[in-house]
C-alpha cells in the first residue's frame, strides 16, 4: 500500500492517471479536465509521474512542420495497473458520496 500511495502522493496526480486511463491526452486536454489545477502544478505531477516510469511524455511532430510539435502523455503498463488499482478507490467514493452527501467529505 506505501509504494501504491508513494506512487500516486496527492489528488492530482491520482486524478491524471484517471484522465490518462482511456488512451493518450495533451497538456491542454489535461488541463481542461482537471479543474482547478495550475499549469505549474499539472506540469511539475507530470513529469514526477514520468520519473516514476508511470507515464510516457512523447513529443510529435504535426503536419504543419518538424518545428511545430506537440506532446501527449500516456500510461505505461505500470500506469495502466495502478489506475485499474485506483477503480475500487473511485467505485467507493461514488458510492459514499451518492449515501453521505458531498457536505460532509
Amino acid at each position: 500500500m506505501i509504494a501504491a500511495l508513494g506512487l500516486v502522493g496527492s489528488k492530482w496526480k491520482a486524478l491524471i492517471l484517471w484522465e490518462l486511463h482511456p488512451g493518450h491526452r495533451r497538456f491542454g486536454e489535461l488541463r481542461q479536465r482537471l479543474h482547478g489545477v495550475s499549469d505549474k502544478v499539472l506540469s511539475e505531477k507530470l513529469r514526477q509521474l514520468e520519473a516514476d516510469g508511470v507515464i510516457r511524455r512523447e513529443v510529435c511532430a504535426t503536419a504543419h512542420g518538424p518545428v511545430q510539435q506537440h506532446v501527449r502523455y500516456s500510461l505505461t503498463p505500470l500506469g495502466r495497473s495502478l489506475a485499474d488499482a485506483l477503480r475500487p478507490v473511485r467505485d467507493w467514493g461514488a458510492a459514499h458520496l451518492a449515501t453521505a452527501g458531498r457536505d460532509r467529505l
